[in-house]
């Protein structure tokens, strides 16, 4: 960059702008008394290779090749967008689309196993930036604590080609096939070592789609887009791992990917110059629990966190080294930091469930628990499992009072804002393909006087005794709901109207008052104000009880992230300068018993969201219910009355 290139760049730059970092507060904690999953376990740790044994570009897939693997015909599923690029990708790798390689790194433990299998795959770079080595200190973590990791490469799929995570997908499938004949193979290095019972698959960016892919294809019986390709799978695959994952990049028989009965675990980064919307929340809403097994799904959003600092080949400029000039990284996360989370989460992610190790669980539901474990940045965590039973999530209808099941009545007290709607993304005209209600309020009255206030106001659920009943809701039951602030703030509410005073009709109005002029736009500040409510329960005999919802979680406002370098830039290219992340809390409903003695769990019959402990404020409120879930996950609780 020249001298007056540089001065112009920084004459546009704007000034770094990161919200207010609270974890030196909210990290304070640590519940679980397990061993830290980010620590390097007892195994030795071993490598190999496997591929064609005749790679041009990549010489370990030719010459260090412990097995070797047949090529696969991918034309189905893949294509060059042109004839051109068709002939250009073929000099370059010396195959096309129907011969393409099974190859993988891999690190196992020194010992006799069976080990867990976990297959990771990268996304969408420069092909000739190969990408599958940028996983190697997850390799080598999680094969010393007992797994065999093999990272796999689809460099070739990597480029300028679109609508290929069909490919992906299906590629991870194939290699499942390659690592049952490595297994079952007299004399083979890995004889009777993999667990082919305990699967889990991870992607990165577009391949955290292609493990949705995979998940939906394994279980399928024909290529949804083409019925003349025949699928065979059915592996034993308990889990995916998605990170800063796209979404709809591949959408089967034009539908998005239906994924059910697999633990799920999405996490992503507020500042991904690349994936710059968190568009995994869209497939975590998709994710279904229907066989009464014991699956679960979370979702941690990283504050500070990019794109490419995931893979230590891609590192912090997420659009190539050009874009140091385009993207803000002053702001980021250290690389050792962000993936010393991914190493904290994912080692425990696949400890609880390829290994049973449900010490961990707690840390999938409120991230708070471990966070002495987490580097100092702040995180906003979803959390669901197969008991949830959701009493309102704003799905089914367009009457606002009535929940997802027969039984479960809405009603509001004093709001200024009450509407169902699709949850929005940062990027524009884009939805998390799922609707919220949104309740706004503000208890002080308009008037001269600033301090008089109105009755809190309130959003209510009454529940039936029969749907009670059949959830079997009682002392072991958690209340769960997601959540999160805006920072819209509704006016203040106007004054009752006095009804004892009788209009005169023959004396003259009174002159009305000239409006007070509104700010204008330039000069109105968000609230900064901190969100804080009261949930408050009552059973059947009348007994109330109440505790604050931020002994629950943070309930903080919308991150702000600025991911590009030039003032601006940002306000221009999204909807907002923040992703809006609800914040799942799941409070057990013994803790209200504790807050107030006599209150009956098993005779619930209504909550209520009151707003008494902010005058004003606007949150967005989602699947609501109740579960009678693990009492592994809440084992190791923080809240107000324990």
């Amino acid at each position: 960059m020249t001298l007056t290139a540089a001065l112009v760049a920084g004459a546009c730059a704007a000034p770094l702008k990161l919200a207010h970092d609270d974890a030196d507060v909210v990290l304070t904690r640590q519940l679980l008394a397990a061993p830290n999953p980010s620590q390097p376990g007892s195994f030795g740790v071993k490598t190999l290779y496997y591929g064609s044994g005749t790679d041009k570009r990549r010489a370990v897939y030719r010459d260090s090749v412990t097995f070797k693997t047949a090529v696969v015909n991918g034309a189905k599923f893949a294509a060059a967008p042109d004839p051109k690029q068709a002939k250009i990708r073929k000099k370059y790798w010396g195959f096309d689309f129907t011969k393409l390689p099974v190859n993988g790194r891999v690190w196992y433990p020194d010992g006799p196993g069976p080990f867990p299998l976990v297959l990771v795959v990268h996304g969408n770079h420069d092909m000739e930036k190969f990408s599958d080595p940028g996983y190697q200190y997850l390799g080598e973590l999680l094969a010393s604590r007992g797994y065999i990791v093999a990272s796999v490469d689809e460099n070739f799929l990597n480029g300028s080609i679109r609508g290929e995570n069909d490919a992906r997908g299906w590629m991870l499938l194939k290699h499942l096939q390659s690592w049952k004949r490595f297994n079952d193979s007299t004399g083979s290095p890995l004889q009777g070592k993999v667990d082919m019972h305990n699967i889990a698959l991870m992607g990165h960016s577009r391949g955290g789609e292609a493990v949705t892919v995979a998940g939906a294809f394994n279980r399928l019986a024909y290529y949804p887009d083409d019925a003349t390709v025949k699928f065979d799978f059915n592996f034993d695959i308990k889990s995916l791992v998605a990170i800063a994952p796209v979404d709809g990049q591949y959408r089967p028989a034009d539908k998005p990917t239906p994924v059910a009965n697999y633990n799920y675990f999405l996490i992503h980064g507020s500042h991904d110059g690349d994936v710059s919307t968190f568009n995994g929340l869209a497939q975590y809403e998709r994710i279904r629990f229907t066989d009464g097994k014991p699956w679960f799904k979370s979702a941690v959003f990283v504050y500070r966190a990019n794109h490419g600092q995931w893979n230590t080949t891609w590192g912090s400029l997420d659009l190539g080294p050009r874009s140091a000039r385009s993207l803000d990284t002053r702001g980021l996360i250290s690389q050792a930091d962000q993936r010393k989370f991914a190493e904290v989460y994912i080692s425990a992610f696949l400890d609880a469930t390829l290994r049973g190790k449900s010490e961990y669980l707690p840390m999938f539901r409120d991230h708070r628990v471990v966070g002495q474990w987490l580097p100092k940045t702040m995180y906003t965590t979803r959390f669901q499992e197969s008991a949830f039973r959701a009493a309102a999530d704003f799905e089914e209808d367009v009457d606002v009072t009535s929940g997802s099941v027969p039984g479960v009545v809405l009603s509001s007290d004093s709001l200024a804002v009450w509407k169902e709607s699709p949850v929005p993304f940062r990027s524009r005209g884009s939805t998390q393909a799922h609707s919220a209600v949104t309740i706004g309020w503000n208890n002080r009255i308009a008037g001269d006087d600033t301090t008089k206030l109105g009755t809190a106001a309130s959003f209510a659920m009454q529940v039936s005794d029969s749907l009670r009943s059949a959830w079997n809701v009682g002392a072991s039951s958690s209340l769960v709901f997601s959540l999160s602030p805006t920072d819209a703030k509704p006016g203040p509410r106007a004054a009752a109207r006095d009804t004892t005073k009788k209009a005169d009709s023959l004396s003259k109005a009174a002159p009305k008052k000239s409006a007070p002029k509104k700010p204008k736009a330039k000069d109105a500040k968000p609230d900064t104000v901190p969100i804080d409510l009261s949930i408050e329960v009552t059973d059947a005999g009348g007994r109330t009880a109440t505790v604050p919802l931020s002994a629950y979680g943070v309930v903080r406002r919308p991150l702000e992230s600025y991911v590009y370098r030039r003032a601006g830039r940002d306000k221009q290219r999204f909807a907002n300068v923040y992703e809006i992340v609800l914040q799942t809390y799941a409070i057990p409903l013994a803790d209200f018993s504790r807050a107030t003695p006599g209150f009956d769990p098993a005779r619930i019959t209504r909550v209520r969201w009151r707003f008494d402990r902010s005058i004003a404020g606007t949150i967005l409120l989602d699947n609501i219910g109740f579960s009678n879930m693990r009492s592994e996950f809440t084992a190791h609780t923080i809240g107000a009355a324990r």
